[in-house]
């Protein structure tokens, strides 16, 4: 076998150079930046929705402090509603007896009273809605006589709930009842006579029944005004079992507020005032989201 000459021998590839190391990429680290990134992003908002309430507490109550801290000043300053309703504020959850018993408990009491009257007024208060949005009769019959009786005020009630269930409970709760029911009718009316007429075309098209109609057209289209009448319903509710209770006892916090009158427990009469007023914004951002989650961002909060 011949060997092959020295110029014909092919020599070995040549080997690459070592490529220098690739940086490593922490994810902790990046991820770290991302958040810290992200936190000074949200910080403004929050700072912008929190500092003005903020601000605007504080000088209420530097305001309140000077007013009522001379001599003849006849309500208590915060220092002093502080000092004598401590234990209301701190510990709302204490029971000592049938009648010595927390604010917690009373507004328990109290809720469950306006959650009945407000269901109630829910379903009567949609349903006569839609009849007098949808009937052009309906309407005339029963509008003049919705608008006469929702100007009567809540506590003009209490008699009549009275003499026809004999007991404070259930006069208590037609009073919440008869009080949130109006804005429910007339903003559902509203809402049903604004439906589009493209809808009300397709409806016709699609050949729905009353029932599909109902529930695939008129309820959607309307559902932002019918969650503005809830709102406005649920606070006047809140209003009227305040009053209710005062005038019917039992343990709610209006008969809690009323005894503490009669006992001249001034500071302990602020201290209720501001759970009821939180307790009513509450309930009114509760139906609020429920709505804006409903409506899919068409009924705004």
């Amino acid at each position: 076998m011949s060997v092959p000459a020295l110029s014909e021998r092919h020599d070995p590839a040549p080997v690459p150079p070592p490529h220098p190391p690739a940086d490593v990429v922490r994810l902790g680290v990046a991820r770290s930046r991302f958040l810290k990134q992200k936190v000074m992003l949200v910080l403004p908002g929050i700072a912008a929705r929190t500092i003005p309430p903020l601000l605007g507490i504080g000088l209420t109550l530097i305001v309140w402090e000077i007013l009522c801290s001379g001599a003849g000043a006849t309500l208590p300053p915060p220092s002093q509603v502080w000092r004598e309703g401590k234990e209301l504020i701190l510990d709302p959850w204490f029971n000592y007896g049938p009648q010595d018993i927390g604010l917690g408990f009373r507004l328990i009491v109290s809720l469950q009273r306006v959650a009945i009257g407000f269901g109630f007024a829910i379903i009567v208060g949609i349903t006569l809605g839609t009849l007098v949005g949808q009937s052009t009769w309906a309407m005339r019959a029963l509008d003049p006589l919705f608008q006469v009786l929702r100007t009567i005020p809540p506590l003009a009630w209490l008699p009549i709930a009275l003499a026809a269930f004999r007991n404070s409970q259930p006069a208590a709760i037609f009073v919440i009842f008869i009080t949130a029911i109006w804005p429910i009718i007339i903003n559902t009316a509203v809402g049903i006579r604004n439906i589009p007429q493209d809808y009300r075309n397709v409806a016709q098209v699609l050949q729905l029944n009353h029932f599909e109609y109902f529930t695939k057209i008129m309820v959607p289209a309307a559902a932002p005004y019918i969650f503005t009448g809830l709102r406005i319903g649920v606070g006047l509710a809140w209003l009227g079992i305040v009053a209710a209770e005062m005038l019917t006892g039992g343990v709610g916090i209006g008969f809690f507020i009323w005894d503490a009158w009669n006992s001249s427990r001034l500071p302990d009469i602020i201290v209720a005032l501001v759970y009821i007023g939180l307790v009513g914004f509450a309930l009114d951002r509760i139906v609020a989201a429920v709505g804006y989650f409903a409506t899919r961002g068409t009924a705004r909060s």
